[in-house]
């Protein structure tokens, strides 16, 4: 099988390093070549020092493709508060400029950030909200340059919640088809959605719009953030689906390594590891 995208490391299991030269360190001896950043990169630096940031990864050899944006209570762009979701889709806005200032290609955004239950609430309600966050959030992403990969959720606790279902995004396909929007494929929430088949259905529905992917392992019942050949995803199917489609972008492994870490940093040793692994796992598929 034909490899062809490369991989990602995930930045949130960066963050415990104190510099970007540390983190380059890190990539450098572990083989890492593309990181998905966030706004812990970006929060109180001006708008040079991220430019600057950008460039040192960049001259280094390191891609920042992805951006995963904030997705706290408060960033929700299908929030039924006018008021909520409006100051969402501003602070949003302002972190993409952040993104676009780093180099970044493509935002991580989930479709809502609450839990509650899409039969109660109702689908089409946020649907409705989604969709007047998007007529603002779009414009900007193609002024920046970016493009907006909108990520399946986890499921609720009582069901499917909003972006947990293959066939919204088919629905957000059909409502908002736009070059600067596409999706992102997290395997591991899709398992849980799903269980055993679950991200070979959200790949078919989201596969002419694909622009991202979080790689994650589970056992089908809980978000475990595992490498992948851990858990009980169906790996051989995903990475031949992937090469069908010639995915090309840095593909994020969106897990630690495995092993211990000392105040959430991660040995050099540890990072090389894992990426050899998947690389090896992948070789024997």
């Amino acid at each position: 099988m034909e490899i062809t995208w490369k991989w990602s490391a995930c930045g949130y299991n960066l963050l415990g390093y104190q510099s970007t030269e540390e983190i380059i360190e890190i990539c450098k001896y572990a083989g890492i070549t593309a990181i998905e950043i966030n706004s812990g990169f970006t929060n109180g630096k001006t708008e040079k020092e991220i430019e600057a940031m950008g460039k040192k990864y960049k001259l280094s050899g390191i891609e920042l493709y992805s951006f995963h944006l904030p997705f706290s209570p408060d960033d929700d762009i299908a929030s039924l508060y006018e008021t909520k979701r409006n100051e969402a889709v501003d602070r949003l806005t302002k972190i993409m400029e952040q993104a676009s200032l780093s180099g970044s290609k493509v935002v991580i955004l989930h479709p809502s950030t609450n839990p509650y239950c899409m039969e109660l609430e109702g689908f089409d309600r946020y649907l409705v909200q989604m969709g007047k966050s998007l007529e603002r959030l779009i414009p900007a992403a193609e002024r920046l340059n970016l493009s907006i990969a909108l990520e399946n959720m986890l499921p609720g606790i009582d069901g499917d919640r909003f972006g947990s279902n293959p066939e919204h995004f088919t629905i957000f396909a059909e409502k908002f088809s736009h070059p600067h929007l596409g999706f992102c494929l997290d395997t591991g929430h899709a398992n849980v959605s799903f269980p055993s088949d679950g991200p070979l259905v959200f790949f078919d529905a989201m596969k002419k719009y694909l622009i991202a992917f979080h790689i994650q392992d589970n056992s089908g019942d809980r978000d475990l953030h595992l490498a992948p050949g851990y858990g009980l995803i169906d790996w051989k199917a995903i990475f031949k689906k992937m090469a069908e489609i010639k995915f090309s972008h840095p593909a994020c492994i969106e897990t630690p390594p495995f092993g211990p870490a000392n105040h959430y940093k991660y040995s050099a040793d540890l990072w090389k590891k894992m990426f050899k692994e998947i690389d090896e796992f992948i070789l024997k598929i």
